[in-house]
């Protein structure tokens, strides 16, 4: 006698899942702005080449070469960026030197960003005397010259490697996002929802964890942001003038060395504009990405952005109520919805309506 087996239904339940999963990843990504769209990519092209490419570089980045003929040899198939005064192969220090910056932008970028939250919300928390405290330390550190301090602490340091940039750059980095944060803190601690687990009997730090940082992860993440981009200006600037470690390949000890060795008085252009290009498209990356979360994390930006399509023209938010003419008009919901208002449609309507817009 045969019998039939019963046809289990997960393996439906799993594709529908996937595809479902696939389909909020694509929305999700559809709902960005195009200016954190446009950043991502930047940011995440950069990235890549920080993993990858030390090992895509084709030669080592420190090998001197002892002949005279590859000294400040222009771009060619050998040498695509050409090679240095020293006979170095530019390509391979701007592809170990990415990476290197891009570490210390973002472990800066989460030690500073980490001290703000902590900051900024305990004051606003907390509130009385260590408002007052915290606010104080806050208010020390943002009237503080960065640079010039910048210049003596590292100066002052008997060791000039990234650790000591790390902590220099995150202990004057952080004043300007735990000043935003406590101000949006104080705004949040007075709402219905943090009175509420306040009645219910939750502890401080739950509310703090699960009720008023959840409302600020936009506002977090642009801090981040902001910390990196401000983290690759300092070290650039810092390694340009000579005050970080020269024996590691940096975007900014690139420079020093184009600098020092008069790259732009011999006419090597090779040397110097790929390494400045890579830090100013970066930093565009960043500024987009800064904006488009801004933009995604308030609704008026985001409101203020949208277009719609009619009458064959994009219209803004902002824009007055467009009117069509009789030869524009489209047999759409949309089209008949904003014709409703123009005055041919009222003049249209009822007698008493006509009249006396006539």
């Amino acid at each position: 006698m045969a019998s039939v087996l019963p046809v289990s239904a997960e393996p439906s339940r799993n594709s529908s899942a996937g595809v479902r999963e696939k389909r909020e990843r694509f929305s999700t990504w559809h709902r960005l702005p195009p200016k954190a769209k446009v950043g991502a990519i930047l940011l995440g092209f950069f990235v890549l080449i920080g993993i990858i490419g030390p090992a895509l570089a084709p030669y080592d980045p420190s090998y001197i070469s002892p002949s005279p003929s590859l000294s400040l040899n222009a771009p060619s198939a050998a040498h695509l960026l050409g090679t240095t005064q020293n006979g170095q192969d530019v390509l391979s220090q701007l592809l170990t030197a990415v990476r290197a910056t891009l570490e210390l932008a973002v472990i800066v970028g989460l030690v500073a960003t980490t001290i703000a939250v902590i900051v900024g919300i305990s004051a606003a928390f907390l509130g009385g005397v260590w408002d007052e405290v915290l606010s104080l330390l806050t208010n020390v550190f943002l009237v503080l010259p960065a640079l010039p301090l910048l210049i003596v602490l590292l100066g002052y340091l008997p060791q000039r490697g990234q650790t000591a940039t790390v902590l220099v750059l995150s202990l004057l980095g952080w004043p300007w996002g735990a000043r935003v944060i406590r101000a949006q803190t104080l705004a949040l601690r007075n709402r219905d929802f943090v009175a509420a687990s306040k009645e219910v009997g939750e502890r401080g730090t739950h509310i703090i964890l699960f009720e008023i940082m959840p409302n600020e992860v936009s506002l977090i993440a642009a801090n981040f942001v902001n910390t990196v981009l401000y983290a690759i200006g300092a070290s650039v600037a810092l390694a340009f003038i000579g005050l970080a470690d020269l024996n590691t390949w940096t975007l900014g000890t690139m420079l020093y060395w184009a600098q020092s060795e008069q790259a732009l008085t011999l006419g090597a252009w090779w040397w110097f504009v790929p390494p400045g290009l890579v830090v100013a498209l970066i930093g565009t990356g960043l500024v987009l990405l800064n904006f488009g979360i801004d933009e995604l994390g308030n609704p008026r930006l985001r409101s203020s952005t949208g277009t719609i399509k009619v009458g064959g023209r994009w219209w803004g938010q902002t824009d007055p109520t467009p009117v069509l003419r009789p030869e524009e008009r489209r047999p759409t919901r949309v089209g008949r919805f904003l014709h409703s208002f123009s005055r041919e449609a009222l003049t249209e309507g009822p007698p008493e309506v006509a009249g006396r817009l006539r």
